[in-house]
């Protein structure tokens, strides 16, 4: 069916890996060989004691000892290849952790050339500042505030009062005295001497 959206998938496995892993591939298999090879040199050695044949049977175990030291190397080299490959994994996990690191220091650069030492010292300044100002407005309305202060602020309220409540001058002429009540209808009689009549 072929590949999807056209992207070949990457193998995983280098070809340090490959290379590995037949070795040892092919090592497990020469220590098949010898395991299966000592089974029948055994039985042949008992075959040939049952025979009477000794000095035969003798030379046999001679080389079946021989193998299995043979067998015993080849395991050591089985797990030296395995080391080898655990080697390898752990050394390209480190190879991207510095890559990763190099990437990061590489950023971190970019955004010191970016920030000044001055232009952060100015803005921690202007945060401090800030801080402590807000600081003060909160102590202001917690209410911490020393009776000074509160005399202060009270002469400060009677000042402003004062400039603000400045009223126009009262004129100095009498006022007029009350004009009678003129009714709209003129020859309408007022209410009161219609309820006599």
């Amino acid at each position: 069916m072929g590949n999807l959206f056209g992207r070949k998938r990457r193998s995983r496995v280098t070809e340090q890996d490959r290379a590995v892993l037949q070795q040892r591939d092919k090592l497990r298999q020469y220590q098949k060989r010898l395991s299966l090879g000592l089974e029948r040199e055994r039985a042949l050695a008992r075959q040939l004691l049952r025979d009477g044949k000794k000095e035969k049977a003798m030379l046999l175990l001679k080389k079946k000892r021989y193998q299995e030291q043979l067998l015993d190397k080849t395991e050591n080299q089985i797990s030296n290849l395995e080391r080898m490959v655990q080697d390898i994994e752990f050394t390209q996990i480190e190879m991207k952790v510095i890559e990763g690191l190099k990437i990061g220091n590489e950023c971190l650069n970019k955004m010191h050339q970016v920030m000044s030492i001055e232009e952060v010292e100015r803005i921690i300044g202007e945060t401090q500042d800030a801080v402590e100002y807000q600081r003060q407005i909160d102590e202001l309305l917690a209410g911490s505030l020393t009776e000074e202060d509160e005399d202060a602020i009270l002469e400060e309220l009677n000042t402003i009062t004062q400039e603000q409540l400045e009223l126009p001058e009262v004129p100095s002429e009498p006022l007029p005295e009350k004009i009678p009540e003129v009714s709209p209808i003129k020859n309408r009689p007022k209410p009161e001497l219609v309820a006599a009549s």
